[in-house]
């Protein structure tokens, strides 16, 4: 069995922190919508949408994606 990375072991410590969890309780969209003003997706989970992502594009339109263990990125339908 593969050992986590040093680099791994750190973004998994980050997930559980409390910084982090305050961070996601505090989110105000900046970031998210600075990366659509700058010509690229976002996603996000969705409660409605069980086991897939919002793939938001910047012009608006959305997607119901799934992620590969690849990272392929797939498009089940548009929202």
């Amino acid at each position: 069995m593969p050992t986590a990375t040093h680099s791994q072991r750190e973004a998994e410590s980050f997930l559980a922190s409390p910084e982090f969890e305050r961070a996601m309780t505090n989110d105000d969209g900046q970031a998210a919508q600075q990366h659509l003003d700058a010509g690229r997706p976002i996603y996000y989970g969705d409660a409605r949408f069980p086991g897939g992502l919002v793939k938001k594009h910047p012009d608006g339109r959305k997607q119901l994606v799934t992620v590969s263990a690849d990272g392929k990125i797939s498009v089940i339908r548009d929202l």
